[in-house]
């Protein structure tokens, strides 16, 4: 009696991702989370409010708000100013 193998057994996230077609829409959305968390930690770390960001960026809260949310795409440049003002620069890599 021999047992049926699993097929994903061994094989990684990023194996399954590729297989259901959702590699690289997954990654870019970790990918947001990750920077939407670090900066929104940023300005608890700096104890700055969401308000306050919006001043020194010279935008609306709406704007901070979209900033902070990983569902909405971000421009470089609003993301680079708004790490500059907590301290933090953004690198990019191309792997």
């Amino acid at each position: 009696m021999t047992k049926a193998r699993n097929p994903h057994i061994g094989s990684t996230l990023d194996d399954f991702l590729k297989e259901e077609g959702i590699h690289e829409e997954s990654q870019a959305q970790a990918i947001k989370e990750v920077i939407a968390w670090q900066l929104a930690e940023a300005m608890k770390a700096r104890k700055m409010s969401r308000a306050r960001m919006a001043v020194l960026l010279k935008t609306s809260r709406t704007q901070v708000n979209r900033l902070l949310d990983p569902t909405h795409d971000i421009t470089l440049s609003s993301l680079q100013r708004a790490a500059a003002l907590v301290g933090r620069k953004v690198r990019l890599d191309l792997v």
